[in-house]
């Protein structure tokens, strides 16, 4: 049975598509290698831990997609086409994927603790991380001919992002399951009547 969506989930999945533009844009000017530093990774995670897996890839499509077509949604205020060749597209084409495997684990969990939600994001950035830096190299050493770049070079740009990565998915995990609770108790509170 297929569930509609409500205009509420449309509200919220524009949010986290926005929240992705500013994430992109708000600190992309330090930059790693051919890495910016964003918080794109940390908004992606969120967007599938609270909206789920359906809501949450597809605010990352919604976000892809204007990108794609030419706003300038992505790090260091770029966007168009020419976005597919660029190293860190790779990054970008696994927020659809963090988002949705993030929201399965939690939807096919029992138990909604803590534990549950830090498992969920941290399989959430392991999969950015690996989608990106795979998909970085390819475009040096294939689409670039950048045969100087080694494999090596790549992981270690990741460093430093790495670090604020995993200290943001840690956040994310207390504030979704926060949030999750707290969900959870106003929807199962008695409703007053006035």
């Amino acid at each position: 049975m297929k569930s509609k969506i409500r205009t509420t989930d449309l509200v919220l999945v524009a949010m986290f598509a926005a929240l992705m533009a500013i994430g992109a844009n708000v600190t992309s000017f330090l930059v790693i290698g051919s890495v910016p530093i964003t918080l794109q990774t940390l908004f992606s995670i969120l967007a599938g831990a609270l909206l789920g897996r359906r809501l949450g890839a597809l605010a990352m499509t919604v976000y892809l997609l204007v990108g794609l077509v030419g706003f300038p949604v992505f790090a260091q205020f770029s966007g168009g086409l020419r976005t597919l060749v660029s190293p860190t597209f790779g990054f970008l084409l696994s927020y659809i994927l963090v988002s949705y495997v993030t929201g399965l684990i939690i939807e096919k969990s029992k138990e909604k603790k803590l534990a549950t939600f830090l498992l969920a994001c941290f399989a959430g950035l392991i999969i950015n991380y690996v989608l990106g830096t795979h998909y970085m190299y390819f475009a040096f050493q294939v689409l670039a001919n950048l045969e100087a770049v080694s494999y090596t070079i790549v992981w270690s740009w990741m460093a430093a992002p790495l670090v604020k990565d995993i200290i943001l998915t840690i956040f994310a995990s207390v504030l979704s399951v926060r949030i999750y609770s707290t969900v959870r108790r106003s929807q199962h509170s008695p409703k007053q009547i006035a």
